[in-house]
């Protein structure tokens, strides 16, 4: 295993011709890895970059005109498929790969490159560091996602570059989003209620609270984005703000977008309110502030990058742990829920609003 310093020096010596990132999921540390495609490119400009991503996702990356190939993985693919993907990743002759998830199966990918320089990050697990010449120094779990990740820019000398996404998002995918809108010149607000863990999610009344609070005092327009996992949940969200104003407008989209057209609308945002979550991370890395809430996870290791956002954090004593199952039971079940109150997350939404360029438009 290569020391820090050794591990600078190579990264400024190579000149590689083929650059591999193996990311293949989530949507949220997807985004926060895609800043360094731009860095990348410009330590070395002559190479290409290619991407390894679950298939779900890579529409997302179509849309990064830095990169040379994206490479889908199909996570549930059989054996056959895989070692296709092994084939490909080695008949491409990388002279980097940057391993930035650290798992067994990404492990695999890397060392089936047999490119002469792979580094991964601290945080690797399952033995996936040992398929790496070197790790990214101050990289533990300690250290905020976006960090981590940005630690690869920061040791080439690029940490002043921009860190937002540089998407071409094609016409017709605008196009087709900016349908789903009414034309309507009052802010909008777009609010993902959804998130893998139930450990993640804000209760859905709360959130229709806020929606009514914001059309109310704010005359703003309401987006309801989601999975069409998510879509039961979105539908009670309207139904209840429905039931207080009949008139208000909030709109159900949840199930009905695609990657790209879900990007446009979080794009097109004065704000996103929404848990911690892919589409909170992707949000914030197109430019919208966000208010960002978070139970089990941590704000500050967790949360994006940037002082035009709002991050509120549940105050109880088992927040930040990352648990997918909430291990209390009775009055204790999810208590974290209800530390995060409406009257916290509504300050917050009130501070967004006046210290970001949304407080001209509801003035």
């Amino acid at each position: 295993m290569k020391t820090p310093d050794r591990l600078v020096g190579l990264l400024n010596e190579i000149q590689p011709k083929r650059i591999a990132i193996i990311k293949p999921s989530a949507l949220g540390d997807v985004v926060q890895t895609l800043p360094l495609v731009g860095v990348l490119k410009k330590k070395y400009p002559q190479a290409e970059i290619d991407w390894v991503i679950r298939s779900e996702l890579a529409n997302l990356l179509a849309a990064e005109p830095r990169l040379a190939e994206i490479i889908p993985y199909h996570r549930k693919g059989g054996w056959r498929e895989w070692m296709r993907l092994l084939g490909r990743l080695r008949r491409r002759k990388y002279d980097l790969v940057f391993d930035a998830q650290g798992l067994l199966r990404t492990a695999v990918m890397t060392l089936a490159t047999g490119a002469p320089l792979r580094i991964g990050l601290e945080t690797a697990r399952e033995c996936s560091h040992l398929a790496c010449h070197g790790l990214l120094p101050n990289t533990t779990k300690s250290v905020p996602a976006h960090a981590r990740y940005w630690r690869l820019a920061e040791l080439l000398g690029y940490e002043r570059e921009p860190r937002g996404l540089n998407l071409e998002i094609p016409q017709s995918e605008r196009t087709s989003a900016s349908a789903l809108l009414e034309a309507d010149s009052r802010p909008l607000l777009v609010i993902h209620p959804g998130a893998m863990w139930i450990t993640k999610r804000w209760p859905v009344a709360s959130f229709a609270e806020i929606a009514s609070r914001a059309i109310r005092h704010f005359s703003m327009r309401v987006v309801v984005v989601g999975s069409k996992g998510e879509q039961t949940d979105a539908e009670v969200l309207s139904q209840a703000v429905r039931q207080v104003d009949p008139g208000a407008s909030i709109l159900n989209l949840a199930g009905k977008t695609t990657l790209m057209q879900l990007a446009v609308l979080l794009e097109k945002a004065d704000v996103v309110l929404t848990n911690d979550s892919g589409p909170m991370h992707l949000a914030a890395g197109l430019g919208t502030p966000v208010v960002g809430l978070f139970t089990c996870t941590s704000a500050e290791r967790s949360g994006p990058a940037g002082e035009q956002h709002e991050l509120v954090q549940a105050l109880v004593p088992c927040a930040a742990s990352y648990r997918k199952q909430c291990p209390f039971t009775g009055s204790g079940h999810l208590h974290c829920m209800q530390a995060l109150s409406i009257h916290q997350v509504w300050q917050a939404f009130t501070r967004l609003i006046e210290k970001n360029r949304v407080a001209q438009r509801v003035a």
